[in-house]
């Protein structure tokens, strides 16, 4: 297709232009200089302002060829894996690899991106295109929400959904009434798993109340957190119960457009997301008269390209928008001002795939699945040093070492487990002093310092050194800090430098000191949660690893 062509396609479509870039990106390759005038003419956008834009994102190629050059990841688990070692061996062998942020396949490493195509393998001689890993078979024998269908075949084709009663939860709510579908979602207490925790009735009671339009719901699937990959998992094996979710939240808060932002990494699910919106469409399940309800929803897919600050709702937005992915200041909040500063629901895949369930068995029902006091249940992501990495549904109050050693199987033979982080990076660690008492809920684990967040457990077991483990976390946050504010854009820098031990003049009392002030100025002023939880990294070292920290600044 030629340029203008491509620009007659996407143009008079909402939020235009990610699918734009994607479009001559995957046409050519790269993003060539004429291609960036042609959508800056389209779009009428300053040039200036789309180059910075284009060049803020990791996988927008600028060189020939760049689409198909491998990208591997280099994460934390992957890094204990082996991602470095086939980085050089790809690059020894000619080719123009690159390393990539994690990309959620901590359960099946190393992946490397090549084009469209995820390859896995744990040298570069056997990599191969690997299918994402189902869940973890349930190994308590619990009852199941979020994972109660999934692992039955064809469960992600439309006619397999249907048949384990997807859509029924749809059909029903469109015979009601919009407040009464919010008020059996509150009733449940379901909160948001992306990590902040929102009552979602609330959200969508708020957008519900407010007088402007057209509203939207934007469904946040840019699972950027390293340790994370149970959001992948619901879109590759239960993509109707999100598409379902979805509509259901349109219907509560009378929202006539969609949106499921997702992260790059993740192109077998972006292909089978489009062609799940299109076999719904056929059925009459989007678009305008959902089910002969009289009822309007039309829903897209619009694909990221890759920036960690994308999973922060104001930066996801923007990038929806076309603007420069910065995180927005905060009042005015998403569900008065969001996408085009209208009202707006930002909800994460975990909590819409859970709406469905609820509205069939009740409110009751899924407040019954927690343990003791607790609500519902939580998808953690588990990897790293244990046996069976994996997705676990696990209900909210389970002991963390029944997770570990009753289900997952423990640590390898003869070693034993050191730490493990939660919410991926931005819990920081938790030591083995702990793991006895602790639960999974947020309140046990926020009174040890960290945050279950959106339920990334990375596992390291007696053999791994503490300081560089904090050193490649801090690492990463200062590579994806997006520098709109100073705190963040230096301090994750400077932390960097502490932990790669470039103050080794300084006594032990003094690294201390300065590591602590700039933590907490980062966590005072920061523009977002990237700035605020990365000290959670040097704080947990120096709380449960002092003698390691005293080695290495010694």
């Amino acid at each position: 297709m030629t340029n203008q062509d491509l620009i007659d396609q996407w143009r008079n479509e909402p939020a235009p232009l990610l699918p734009l870039l994607h479009a001559f990106h995957n046409r050519d390759g790269y993003l060539s200089d004429s291609a960036l005038r042609a959508v800056a003419d389209g779009l009428k956008t300053p040039l200036a302002d789309l180059y910075g834009t284009v060049t803020f994102y990791h996988h927008f190629s600028r060189t020939p060829g760049g689409l198909e050059a491998p990208r591997v990841c280099t994460g934390n688990i992957c890094c204990m894996r082996g991602g470095n070692e086939i980085l050089e061996t790809l690059k020894a062998q000619g080719q123009a690899a690159t390393e990539m942020p994690c990309s959620g396949r901590c359960d099946a490493p190393i992946p490397v991106l090549t084009g469209h195509t995820t390859l896995s393998g744990k040298t570069a001689a056997n990599l191969k295109p690997t299918p994402s890993p189902l869940p973890v078979p349930n190994p308590g024998d619990i009852e199941e929400c979020l994972f109660s269908n999934i692992r039955k075949h064809g469960n992600n084709t439309l006619i397999g959904y249907q048949a384990n009663g997807g859509f029924s939860a749809l059909a029903s709510v469109l015979k009601d009434d919009p407040t009464a579908v919010t008020d059996t979602i509150s009733a449940s207490k379901l909160a948001g798993r992306g990590g902040a925790g929102f009552p979602t009735g609330l959200k969508w009671k708020a957008v519900a109340d407010c007088d402007r339009h057209p509203k939207s719901i934007v469904c946040n699937a840019d699972e950027g957190e390293p340790g994370c990959f149970k959001d992948r998992v619901l879109m590759d094996y239960d993509p109707f119960a999100l598409i379902e979710g979805m509509i259901i939240a349109a219907f509560a808060t009378g929202a006539p457009r969609g949106f499921i932002y997702l992260r790059y990494e993740y192109p077998e699910t972006n292909a089978l997301l489009e062609k799940c919106l299109a076999q719904a469409r056929e059925a009459g399940l989007l678009g305008n008269n959902i089910l002969d309800s009289g009822f309007e929803f039309h829903l897209y897919v619009r694909r990221g390209a890759g920036a960690y600050i994308c999973g922060e709702e104001g930066s996801l937005l923007n990038s929806l928008e076309g603007k420069h992915p910065f995180p927005r200041n905060k009042p005015p909040f998403p569900v008065t001002h969001g996408f085009e500063d209208k009202p707006t629901a930002v909800n994460n895949v975990e909590t819409l795939c859970a709406v469905p369930h609820i509205l069939n068995k009740g409110a009751e029902w899924y407040q019954s699945l927690g343990l003791g006091d607790h609500v519902g249940t939580k998808l953690i992501s588990l990897s790293g040093d244990i046996i069976r990495p994996g997705n676990y549904e696990v209900p909210f109050g389970l002991p963390l070492k029944t997770l570990l050693y009753d289900w997952a199987g423990g640590p390898k033979d003869g070693r034993t487990i050191q730490a493990v982080t939660m919410a991926g990076l931005s819990g920081g660690f938790l030591g083995h002093q702990i793991l006895d008492g602790l639960t999974l809920d947020d309140p046990c684990i926020k009174s040890h310092g960290s945050f279950l967040g959106a339920g990334g457990i990375m596992v390291f077991d007696d053999t791994r050194n503490m300081v560089k483990a904090a050193h490649d976390a801090m690492a990463f946050f200062a590579h994806e800090s997006c520098g709109k504010c100073f705190p963040c854009r230096i301090g994750t820098q400077r932390l960097t430098e502490r932990l790669n031990g470039e103050a080794s003049d300084l006594s032990l009392a003094d690294w201390t000191n300065e590591v602590n002030d700039i933590g907490e100025a980062m966590k005072a002023t920061s523009a977002c949660g990237l700035g605020m939880a990365a000290p959670f990294v040097t704080e947990s070292l120096l709380k449960y690893f002092p003698e390691q920290v005293a080695q290495a600044t010694s």
